[in-house]
């Protein structure tokens, strides 16, 4: 009533200048709490888009080592129980003793601790040892597991621990053992190439065991015996550069070098003028050798994973005796006086189809790594070496790798300069030292390479066929290989050595027996044969693969310098003494050998300790003190199995997915699939797809649709 008569009084314009004013006002509001919105909105977004950063940066985190030791401010878990995001709670994490936190999974930290322990090299037999740390690992994670498990919920009872810890450790070996099954198409055409070195390294050892009588015929047997001795004598040449080479021209750039070595080396031997030629070519392919027999080994156990090393070593290994065997199965048809020129093309031959396979190998991600940490290159080879898709992934196998590189670099910087006599001098590992020494010297000095360099002339007048005879002797050396990577998963490295020394003893006994007529003649053949099984199961590959279980990685390096110098020095002393043996012994050609065996033994048996911490029970015990400072949290093997980036970010997707549908349902909005779908039309009078909806609009549609089917009639 009151607002009625102040109207009254007031004159028109009065009336509308106030109207003007309170719709100015009006709008005025309106435009600042619009303001007010779209600042409220933005600021929303920034947090939202800072959040999303946030997690970006931390699901990136946790796929690699954080090296940045935390300073001034005291440690917090980044994985609160705060934090509303219940997948980054879950996420586990480490703390070691110097502040550094580590975002890895079970499965990582279970390659991680592989990287840090197998050395970097594929040593025959070497599979064992990696079995026993992933077990070992499995166990110890298993352990944290269940403590983890503890922490939050105290009620679990002892049999809810065993099952809960027996069920993550069945997890995480399935996924090593997935691990150790998985190998790229690049990984295995790089084995192959750098393999056929080693089948060179084995070929070479045996191609001049059968030509003796048809190459110059009319050499005196110095000649013969220093041409055989002239590969043994380039091979501690070439193992004593082969590591320099590798350090300073790369993995690959060394082995491109070897191959031409063994190119050049084998064209010399193929286009031989005289007996000098042929010693001069025998020489450089012994060289070419040695080198074969340091990078390989490096080359391969820098490529593959820890896990694989092993297997790896064991391929080198199976291309070297069967080289020997190719090189005895050759004989046949060209070991003759017009054709023994083509045994050695073979080398040449193989040689060539290296260099044209190069573009197949790859450089070692170790060592780009070890000289650029940041190296893309490296990164790239990582990628088609490991088959992952990822950069996060990529980026924890680089740490992987950086992390070793670290342990190992560091230790062997402070022994640098350290050679055999610094180890001697170390009473913890002098015993250790004298025993590879001993294993290596007794290697050679047993005859094996006797046998390999001169059984066809052994088999003269003991059987009627010395060819076949070698041949046989070959196809035993590649089975009782394979008997042997059998055996070694199952018994002892001391208890293997004993059966192998007791059982060439006894086999030298009988070839002695055979030659002086006590027993048959066929009964040596037999025996020959016995003596390089029982050599192959034991003092053949043992020797080599104890170096790389016995010792830590620190004294690795140079122990097994060492102990290849040793071995090829006595390499070339019984190459170039038994034909002389022979000469002068006679039947008991075989007797100094008796006597090295009988040495070995008794020392094997009374000084030579069983390989330390091989057992996955005494190498969970040394993991336990070794990471005894360190700190784990949520460390929940089921959660992570098979976890990835991008499994993580589906179940952050489908979490959010659940929350949003359940509030939803709380406020009434959400869609059981009952309600129509209501289109709200805009300012135009068209739908959301900008369909017109009125009815003289659908009216006309229905009109036109008549009169185009009238026209069609």
């Amino acid at each position: 009533m009151e607002k009625k008569e102040t109207d009254a009084l007031l004159s028109k314009e009065e009336r509308e200048e106030i109207k003007k004013k309170k719709s100015k006002s009006t709008a005025t509001l309106k435009t600042l709490q619009q303001h007010h919105n779209v600042g409220l909105n933005d600021k929303l977004d920034n947090i939202n888009h800072q959040q999303q950063l946030l997690n970006q940066q931390q699901l990136i985190n946790s796929e690699r080592i954080n090296t940045e030791p935390v300073t001034k401010q005291p440690l917090q878990c980044p994985l609160s129980p705060q934090q509303p995001n219940t997948l980054l709670r879950r996420r586990a994490y480490s703390v070691s003793a110097d502040g550094t936190v580590s975002y890895l999974t079970p499965l990582q930290m279970g390659r991680h601790e592989l990287y840090e322990l197998v050395p970097f090299t594929a040593v025959f037999g070497l599979q064992k040892k990696e079995n026993s740390l992933s077990q070992a690992f499995c166990s110890y994670a298993a352990d944290l597991d269940v403590m983890a498990a503890l922490e939050t919920d105290r009620s679990l009872s002892e049999l809810e621990q065993v099952h809960r810890r027996s069920r993550a450790n069945l997890l995480l070996t399935e996924e090593m053992e997935i691990d150790r099954d998985v190998m790229s198409t690049s990984l295995i055409f790089a084995v192959l190439v750098a393999s056929l070195s080693q089948f060179l390294v084995g070929f070479n050892t045996g191609v001049m065991n059968t030509p003796a009588d048809v190459v110059f015929v009319g050499h005196s047997t110095a000649q013969w015996s220093f041409a055989v001795a002239a590969f043994a004598i380039g091979g501690p040449f070439g193992a004593l550069v082969a590591k320099d080479l590798a350090d300073t021209r790369g993995r690959r750039g060394a082995l491109l070098i070897d191959i031409w070595t063994f190119l050049l080396g084998g064209i010399i031997q193929s286009l031989a003028l005289d007996m000098v030629s042929i010693m001069i070519g025998r020489f450089i392919v012994g060289f070419a050798s040695g080198c074969s027999s340091v990078l390989v080994p490096i080359y391969l156990g820098e490529m593959a994973p820890p896990t694989l090393r092993g297997m790896l070593g064991t391929m080198t290994q199976f291309a070297m005796v069967i080289g020997i065997l190719v090189s005895d199965l050759m004989a046949y048809p060209f070991a003759t006086i017009r054709l023994w020129r083509c045994m050695f093309a073979i080398t040449p031959i193989i040689a060539i189809m290296q260099i044209l396979l190069a573009p197949l190998l790859l450089e070692s991600p170790r060592w780009l790594l070890h000289r650029d940490s940041s190296s893309r290159k490296a990164r790239y080879i990582i990628r088609k070496l490991r088959g992952l898709r990822y950069d996060s992934e990529v980026e924890t196998e680089v740490a992987h790798f950086l992390s070793a590189n670290k342990v190992q670099s560091e230790e062997d910087e402070d022994h640098h300069k350290a050679d055999w006599m610094t180890l001697y001098k170390d009473k913890s590992v002098r015993m250790l030292l004298i025993s590879a020494l001993v294993l290596q010297m007794s290697q050679q000095f047993s005859g094996i390479n006797a046998v390999f360099y001169y059984s066809s002339s052994f088999f003269k007048g003991v059987i009627d066929d010395p060819l076949t005879g070698t041949s046989i002797v070959g196809a035993v050396n590649v089975a009782a290989t394979y008997v042997a990577l059998l055996l070694m998963d199952s018994f002892g490295r001391r208890t293997l050595i004993l059966w192998s020394t007791g059982g060439m003893l006894i086999s030298t006994i009988c070839i002695m027996f055979a030659l002086l007529g006590i027993l048959n003649k066929d009964i040596a053949l037999i025996a020959v044969n016995a003596y390089v099984f029982f050599f192959e199961i034991g003092l053949g590959p043992i020797p080599w693969l104890i170096v790389a279980e016995m010792f830590d990685a620190k004294y690795v390096s140079i122990a097994m310098s060492a102990a290849c110098q040793l071995n090829w020095a006595c390499n070339f002393i019984v190459s170039f003494i038994f034909p002389y043996m022979v000469q002068y012994l006679g039947a008991f050609s075989f007797l100094p050998f008796t006597c090295v065996l009988l040495f070995t033994l008794l020392f094997v048996y009374y000084y030579l300790p069983e390989t330390h911490g091989t057992t996955p029970e005494e190498l969970q015990a040394q993991m336990a003190t070794r990471h005894s400072k360190d700190i784990y949290h949520n460390v929940n093997i089921e959660q992570n199995h098979y976890c990835n980036p991008i499994d993580m970010e589906w179940r952050r997707a489908m979490d959010q997915m659940r929350s949003d549908e359940e509030d939803a349902m709380k406020d009434g909005r959400f869609n059981y699939g009952f309600q129509p779908i209501q289109s709200s039309t805009d300012d135009f009078g068209k739908s959301s797809f900008g369909i017109s909806l009125d009815e003289r609009n659908v009216s006309d549609h229905m009109t036109n649709t008549s009169n185009f089917k009238a026209n069609l009639t």
